[in-house]
């Protein structure tokens, strides 16, 4: 007959299979351990072994989460580093995501996405439209100067290309 498993150990496989599946990082895995239901105590018998197994690893994280969000959601450098301070990584671990930037793939995306709103706003003057693009470009994330570099370059058929 089959052993009964404890509670511990029915929680330690589910958040096995939930970090087997995607990066994820301790603070999503303890939102996950408390809608499962998991004391403090199983909680962090779990983080533990996790930790220790290497099924979570906050570095890993903030690499993938950084290059998914610039790569696949067209989120700038500011807006990524909030998001991860938001899920308590550390900034030393922010700033090493944000180092594996690929900056010609990242000056690429920024130059696509101003392309695609350019087209889709409609203005009265460059003025109007230049601030248009600098209000969306800020709000993905992305810093005045990479923005400012992109707007005044002067329109051609291959702008931005």
């Amino acid at each position: 007959m089959k052993e009964e498993m404890s509670i511990e150990d029915i929680v330690r496989n589910k958040a096995e299979a939930y970090c087997a599946s995607v990066e994820h990082c301790i603070s999503e895995v303890e939102a996950k351990l408390s809608l499962w239901g998991a004391t403090s105590e199983v909680s962090e018998k779990v983080i533990t072994h996790l930790l220790k197994n290497k099924f979570i690893d906050e570095q890993r994280y903030a690499i993938a989460f950084v290059r998914d969000k610039y790569r696949f959601n067209g989120w700038g450098r500011i807006k990524i580093s909030m998001y991860l301070k938001q899920k308590g990584i550390s900034e030393e671990l922010i700033d090493k995501g944000l180092n594996e930037i690929d900056e010609v793939e990242y000056a690429r995306n920024l130059k696509k996405l101003l392309r695609q709103k350019r087209r889709s706003i409609t203005a009265g003057t460059d003025y109007e439209r230049n601030g248009k693009l600098i209000k969306f470009a800020l709000s993905r994330g992305y810093e005045m100067e990479e923005i400012l570099r992109l707007i005044k370059q002067p329109e051609t058929d291959d702008y931005m290309d």
